[in-house]
């Protein structure tokens, strides 16, 4: 499919074709809510921790005989029902990543881009650059093409200037090709491509 390339004017700079086999896909939710729960997942801490009955400080003697005092029996005050004892199946460290297939996140990825074009919420833009590191003028800019919540994505680390410039603005990220994800892409209204991020995105996805 053939879609126009903008600059950062909002002005027309020519024509993309887009590959069908990576723009062009139909919608899969099941696959983007799959790629999002591996995403969440493997960024969670997993520091959750309580301590079991082997690790309270305590002694662990038989507090009173087991006959004779008309009490109920007790083995010991580090037990899970004793004031500060133990925890009972209480939280260990653990890592909540699971794995998914690399061809199904692959096709994700490629949906999720396919999505934002059938949405018109692709924009392919021919360069990233700015003549000056200045926020204010980088967000007029923005507003005029209407970019109040972003991913940009280039194929390189972008221009410096380009950088400053947008590093301070609310619901704008930034991205190389390589960092280029489902839970960024979906979270953001708009998803921006420079031409050249869109031929590294078909070289590695076709």
């Amino acid at each position: 499919m053939k879609v126009k390339v903008v600059n950062l004017d909002n002005k027309k700079a020519g024509d993309i074709e887009l590959a069908d086999e990576v723009f062009g896909l139909a919608p899969r939710a099941d696959l983007l809510q799959r790629m999002v729960k591996f995403q969440l997942a493997a960024r969670r801490a997993g520091t959750h921790k309580t301590k079991d009955v082997s690790e309270v400080s305590g002694t662990g003697a038989k507090p009173f005989n087991q006959k004779g005092t008309g009490r109920a029996r007790q083995g010991q005050k580090r037990a899970p029902h004793q004031r500060g004892g133990g925890v009972a199946h209480g939280p260990v460290l653990r890592s909540h990543a699971h794995a998914l297939p690399k061809k199904v996140r692959k096709l994700a990825l490629k949906t999720a881009l396919s999505a934002k074009q059938a949405e018109g919420k692709l924009v392919i833009v021919d360069e990233l650059t700015a003549k000056e590191a200045k926020t204010k003028a980088m967000a007029g800019k923005f507003n005029a093409l209407g970019w109040n919540s972003a991913l940009i994505i280039d194929a390189s680390e972008p221009d410096t200037n380009f950088a400053l410039s947008t590093r301070n603005l609310p619901n704008v990220d930034v991205l190389q090709e390589k960092g280029a994800n489902v839970y960024d892409i979906l979270r953001r209204d708009t998803l921006v491509l420079t031409k050249s991020a869109v031929e590294s995105l078909e070289a590695r996805l076709k």
